[in-house]
């Protein structure tokens, strides 16, 4: 008995902990010019299959991920909105498309000469300044739109260090929406928050589920009322389909 109790505990710790986070990323935009450049005028390049063949099977395998109503993603313009608890996120959404995801993603993964940074670039991923209007950001986004490409934002911002998703949409994810006219598929992430416990033996199950499409008509030079409106029914949507597939 003593020993199934301890047992228990363990399983019961609190999370490991996230690295502090850096919100704002002091660069200038210059220094992010090029990886603009390559996502605007290039579809990710072969890294990214090598990237989803190598990580596929250790989703799949150690944290037994599953995937539901894939089928819901559309050919054309599209923006892929999941809720954001891991770094692996990225990676989830993408293993279970045929579809290649360019996703947003924090400044601080670019540095030059990094080859993580080679890897995120010519795989499609493109930064978005911490702490910054990036204007770059939402024109890149919306130049993958424009040629009909899939579009990965995460309508929370950062990462949610609580476990839970936020109270408050960022509006950035409505405001390219409203320029685009593109479809939005809601994405819950169950699980994935418990990834980092990996350093200690322990691997959840992650579930991911597509949601059915949905989309706003464009209005060009959206007020910002209006890009937050939008990013709160993404936010909505999402989480109803989290909450619609969570444990009981």
């Amino acid at each position: 008995m003593a020993r199934e109790a301890s047992s228990g505990r363990r399983q019961h710790r609190p999370d490991l902990a996230l690295a502090t986070q850096v919100y704002k990323d002091e660069r200038p935009a210059e220094y992010f010019a090029a990886y603009h450049a390559r996502t605007r005028d290039h579809e990710p390049e072969w890294i990214y299959e090598i990237v989803r063949s190598a990580l596929t099977p250790m989703v799949v395998g150690l944290f037994r991920a599953r995937a539901f109503g894939s089928e819901n993603v559309p050919n054309g313009p599209v923006i892929i909105a999941p809720n954001h608890a891991s770094f692996m996120d990225h990676f989830l959404c993408g293993a279970f498309l045929r579809r290649h995801v360019q996703f947003m993603a924090k400044s601080q993964y670019f540095r030059h000469r990094s080859p993580m940074t080679w890897v995120f670039s010519h795989g499609g991923v493109f930064p978005v300044r911490r702490g910054a209007r990036d204007e770059d950001a939402f024109l890149t986004a919306e130049a993958i739109l424009a040629r009909g490409g899939c579009l990965g934002m995460y309508v929370e911002g950062g990462r949610t260090r609580t476990g839970q998703m936020a109270e408050e949409a960022k509006p950035g994810l409505g405001r390219v929406a409203l320029a685009s006219g593109a479809a939005i598929v809601p994405v819950a992430i169950l699980g994935s928050g418990q990834i980092r416990n990996w350093k200690r033996g322990h691997f959840p199950r992650v579930e991911v589920h597509f949601g059915e499409p949905f989309a706003f008509a464009a209005v060009p030079e959206a007020s910002r009322g209006q890009q937050q409106a939008v990013a709160n029914e993404v936010l909505r949507r999402i989480r109803a389909l989290h909450d619609a597939h969570a444990p009981t």
